[in-house]
């Protein structure tokens, strides 16, 4: 039986595991966290990775979680608004095959199904990794020593097997901080089944309310000293950000603040890693090309890249001919994303005040019927 070593337990490397346990292979997670993440923010499947999900057998288990579309409300710096996106919209310009759920129930639901055929060991790391022609040799931090005939490295924008493998100088780091974090309660300035979303020069704050435990908070910002900020923390470091705003706000920092650990926040950073693959090893997801949050695919390009890759594995009996191949096909994709988060960049954090302005006309005019269709359908050729 062929066998798997997948480094990192998050969607990447679950539904790398998952894919690969469905066409018979030995698979083996080891995450360094010591137990499951909870938390996140949300993430939109669509297009291949809508087909993916399906693929993979997730859309049964998350359908129930599925949080549906809502009306986005703009609003200014104190709260007033400044004008409504309805749900229609949004339903016009996606379409029926998209779904979108919390980061942590599509891990829920990949743990859930990779869980009986898949060994997975929590608070455990690589300590070193040897491969031939052959066969790969990786130490873990447990002291065992496991041989595989692929080492699947899906651990994330800071992979540690990246940097074994392809060396240190492939993230880029980008002037940007993100932090996103769920909400128990809904917050009471923001209408029931709606967001309230502020865009201003540098930053966007966005806090939805969809009910009890599924409500969150979403922030950005264009900052010159990431690091420090990450050496900050979240509360503090969006207090200083964020402080001045209304709109929900207030009260989604005050939630923050009684549990800072739900949040995820880091600096925003893109992986450009000229091959995916040395030998019997591969990236996959986040580790290999990280196409930031701006970019809103980053979910679904992990559930399509390991998809994918079990399709190219299936072909070929030659590991690193069925590697070559997935590549070939997948980094287009992946190239034309980052393009378009590096233009995201603009939505989220508008280098001035002229740029929020543009960006309230480009929603104004999305909003209007007869432009309803165009939206739609150049969704769908990006998706394609």
């Amino acid at each position: 039986m062929t066998r798997a070593v997948i480094v990192g337990a998050g969607i990447a490397g679950l539904a790398t595991a998952l894919r690969l346990a469905q066409d018979g292979w030995d698979t083996l997670v080891v995450e360094r966290s010591p137990t499951r993440r909870s938390g996140g923010y949300l993430v939109n499947l669509l297009g291949a990775g809508f087909d993916a999900a399906e693929q993979l057998g997730l859309v049964p288990a998350l359908s129930p979680r599925a949080l549906g579309l809502f009306t986005t409300v703009l609003v200014r710096a104190d709260g007033r608004p400044k004008l409504t996106v309805p749900a229609a919209v949004a339903e016009a310009a996606l379409g029926p095959r998209t779904m979108t759920v919390f980061r942590a129930d599509l891990e829920t639901a990949l743990f859930e199904a990779a869980r009986d055929n898949t060994e997975i060991r929590f608070g455990t790391t690589v300590s070193a990794i040897h491969q031939d022609a052959d066969r790969v040799e990786i130490k873990l931090s447990d002291g065992a020593t496991e041989e595989a005939d692929l080492l699947v490295g899906a651990d994330g924008v800071h992979s540690a097997t990246r940097t074994a493998m392809f060396g240190p100088d492939h993230r880029v780091d980008l002037p940007y901080v993100v932090a996103a974090f769920p909400l128990a309660h809904p917050v009471a300035a923001v209408p029931e089944s709606a967001a309230t979303t502020f865009i201003g020069p540098g930053r966007t704050a966005a806090v939805v309310n969809l009910g009890p435990h599924r409500s969150s908070a979403f922030f950005t910002y264009r900052c010159d000293d990431p690091t420090r900020d990450m050496e900050r923390g979240p509360v503090e470091a969006l207090r200083t950000a964020f402080g001045d705003l209304a709109a929900g706000v207030p009260e989604a920092l005050r939630h923050l603040e009684t549990d800072p650990g739900s949040a995820y926040f880091d600096r925003v950073s893109q992986v450009r890693v000229p091959r995916w693959s040395t030998g019997r090893t591969v990236l996959l997801g986040d580790a290999a090309w990280c196409v930031t949050l701006f970019a809103g695919h980053g979910a679904a390009l992990a559930l399509a890249g390991a998809d994918q890759l079990g399709s190219a594995l299936r072909r070929h009996d030659d590991i690193p001919s069925a590697l070559a191949e997935w590549e070939t096909g997948l980094r287009p994709e992946v190239v034309k994303r980052q393009a378009l988060a590096r233009r995201g960049m603009y939505q989220y954090a508008p280098p001035s005040r002229f740029h929020v302005w543009m960006n309230d006309v480009t929603i104004r005019a999305i909003t209007l019927p007869g432009i309803r269709g165009l939206v739609r359908r150049g969704i769908e050729r990006q998706n394609r």
